[in-house]
């Protein structure tokens, strides 16, 4: 009813009707969080993939656990940062260390993170013109950590 009404608004200004997205299904809407609070804590579970470097880090470890000393050879960074990213991604329950004598080996702690970050991968993929001229979203500075 609310969409034939604003179709019909839309109609007799003269403009098209904007698209709505389809309603969310209800296992969404369950997992959804109701309160603001639970919308900060899922803005925070982004937030902490926002960083390329924490997210190049993630995808590094996605397929086997590595040290500090391996993901600082992969990623490029320095261990300082490096082991700062990979503090991040453990409070924030992305990985996990396992200690074996004085080397920290990470992992990812959840397998559903892989199906996250695959999803994230595809979407950019279709959204890559959109997000390439997107001028909302400043790029990230080369020397941020």
């Amino acid at each position: 009813m609310a969409e034939q009404a604003r179709t019909a608004l839309a109609a007799a200004d003269g403009r098209a009707a904007a698209p709505t997205a389809p309603p969310a299904s209800p296992a969404a809407r369950a997992l959804l969080p109701a309160a603001a609070d639970g919308v900060e804590l899922v803005a925070r579970f982004f937030r902490a993939l926002g960083d390329p470097a924490r997210l190049r880090l993630l995808e590094f470890l996605l397929p086997a656990e590595h040290t500090v000393s391996e993901c600082v050879q992969h990623i490029g960074l320095s261990q300082g940062r490096v082991s700062a990213h990979l503090a991040c991604l453990a409070d924030c329950g992305y990985v996990q260390a396992r200690r074996a004598g004085r080397f920290a080996y990470y992992t990812v702690a959840d397998p559903r993170v892989a199906d996250l970050v695959m999803l994230a991968r595809s979407l950019a993929a279709d959204n890559a013109a959109a997000l390439a001229d997107c001028v909302r979203i400043a790029p990230v500075p080369s020397g941020r950590p």
